[in-house]
């Protein structure tokens, strides 16, 4: 299997990880291990989960939960005012700090990949506006980050 659809899986299970484990209370080795175990590459009720590229699900997961203080201030400033994080969706919110912690820590993906991957996560959950407010945001996001990425090439 090529590695973009692996990566695709991964970042579609760490956004269902990270939703469990905000609604369940549940910590990170036990949801990592269910994930693992139960879900990626498994057919539950019907659907099909895809192959994902555990290291990257892993580091994403993981590194999230290692960085979500810095992650969410850097939300909270780029989303309108009076609309902090804590007021957006759970699943959005599992977007938005998943896109963020890749775009600021995995330089190794180029952030136009990052956007689109995590906009096309959205859609699965969300209508248009909601996915163009994913989308905004790593937007803004990673002009901060990766200024480099955005310049102009002479």
């Amino acid at each position: 299997m090529a590695r973009a659809p692996q990566r695709a899986a991964a970042r579609l299970a760490t956004v269902q990880a990270l939703y469990q484990m905000e609604v369940s209370g549940k910590g990170l080795a036990e949801t990592q291990s269910e994930f693992e175990s139960f879900w990626i590459g498994n057919e539950i009720e019907g659907a099909q989960y895809n192959e994902a590229e555990i290291a990257f699900f892993r580091d994403i997961l993981s590194g999230v939960l290692a960085e979500q203080g810095p992650i969410d201030r850097a939300v909270d400033r780029t989303l309108a005012k009076g609309w902090p994080l804590v007021r957006v969706d759970a699943v959005m919110r599992a977007i938005l700090r998943a896109g963020s912690y890749e775009l600021l820590k995995r330089k190794d993906v180029p952030a136009r990949v990052v956007i689109k991957e995590y906009v096309d996560v959205a859609g699965a959950f969300f209508e248009r506006d909601e996915a163009g407010m994913i989308n905004a945001v790593l937007d803004a996001l990673a002009r901060e980050y990766r200024t480099e990425e955005f310049q102009e090439r002479a």
